[in-house]
């Protein structure tokens, strides 16, 4: 299948029609220039040599250049074939809290970029695991499956904000569930959940999910974004902060606490986030040295140029228009006689 990468420049081609009418009212004026010195009949006989199909296969092929330069510049690119990709890892799951509190700017610039910012490092780094996310707040939801394409990831990963989940809230309990549900339920390792949040549970008791996480074999390493001393919630409509019904503006804290004990439920580890993301290699260390099974994901295949191709036979063309002579050579000349 054929596309183009930058597909508004075929616009351009527009052009071309007025090219064909600017070269049609040239010839006209041209020969309108011509009667003006003789009769149509005496002008040719005296420039038999000047070959008119020449001159139009010349305009010709400097317009099939332009069009097919313009087809380069669009960037036609092909391969849309999928193949099953197989490699050896583990299955990641990484939940990320887009509950407002994660637009706190305790965390340069604010929670939820910090968290995004680590995850795409964190993506950066795998070798032949899968890798799915889940956005979380008041509910839970796949944001993006298990997946060896990574940059497929990404994509899911940079579109992630509050406004994904109108639910209100922060359910840790909510985010484990909905990654025991999206491991496969007949094994018992190759699991590990990345959980990136500030802490602050308001659902259920969050570690009677994280024993149920401990029993499918689910591996849990925690992040903390944020300080243990609080910072206020900008609101997304003003330049204020949120306030709660008694009007006072809403602290939110890293609970590092929870965050540990679901951690440790697991088999996992805690760790706050630091500017220096030293947290991701040590997690990364971690699940590097766990047993590996046989993984395998459908991928599209990458998209290759062919934009080459245009350039070349453009080119090709333009060097024929220049060696092409307007003129011929005539067997005869023409004697005529001037009164």
């Amino acid at each position: 299948m054929l596309r183009f990468a930058n597909s508004h420049l075929l616009y351009v081609l527009w052009l071309l029609p007025l090219l064909i009418l600017f070269y049609i009212m040239a010839f006209k004026a041209k020969k309108r220039a011509l009667v003006r010195f003789g009769t149509l009949d005496l002008m040719k006989k005296l420039s038999r040599n000047t070959s008119r199909g020449r001159q139009v296969a010349k305009v010709s092929l400097i317009l099939i250049s332009i069009g097919l330069l313009v087809f380069a510049l669009a960037r036609p690119q092909i391969g849309t074939k999928i193949e099953e990709v197989k490699r050896e890892g583990v299955d990641i799951l990484v939940a990320i809290d887009v509950s407002t509190s994660m637009l706190a700017r305790d965390v340069t610039p604010s929670r939820l970029d910090k968290a995004k910012h680590e995850v795409e490092s964190f993506i950066d780094r795998l070798r032949g695991d899968r890798i799915g996310l889940i956005a979380f707040s008041g509910v839970s939801f796949v944001q993006c499956p298990l997946t060896l394409d990574y940059g497929a990831a990404k994509i899911f990963l940079d579109i992630m904000d509050p406004e994904l989940i109108p639910t209100p809230g922060t359910a840790l309990g909510a985010a484990i569930q909905k990654a025991i549900e999206t491991f496969d339920q007949q094994e018992r390792k190759y699991k590990v959940l990345v959980l990136i949040t500030d802490g602050e549970d308001h659902g259920e008791d969050v570690i009677k999910f994280a024993e149920e996480a401990e029993r499918q074999g689910i591996v849990i390493y925690t992040v903390g974004i944020g300080s243990p001393q609080g910072e206020p919630i900008p609101e997304t409509s003003s330049s204020g902060f949120k306030k709660d019904q008694q009007g006072e503006v809403v602290i939110t804290k890293l609970d590092e606490f929870t965050l540990e004990k679901i951690a440790l439920q697991t088999g996992g580890k805690y760790f706050r986030a630091t500017s220096g993301e030293d947290e991701l290699d040590k997690i990364y260390s971690e699940i590097s040295q766990m047993e590996k099974k046989e993984l395998g994901s459908l991928q599209f295949s990458q998209f290759e140029d062919r934009f080459q191709y245009f350039v070349a036979f453009a080119m090709l063309l333009l060097l024929f228009e220049f060696i092409l002579p307007e003129r011929i050579k005539v067997k005869r000349e023409w004697r005529g006689r001037f009164m």
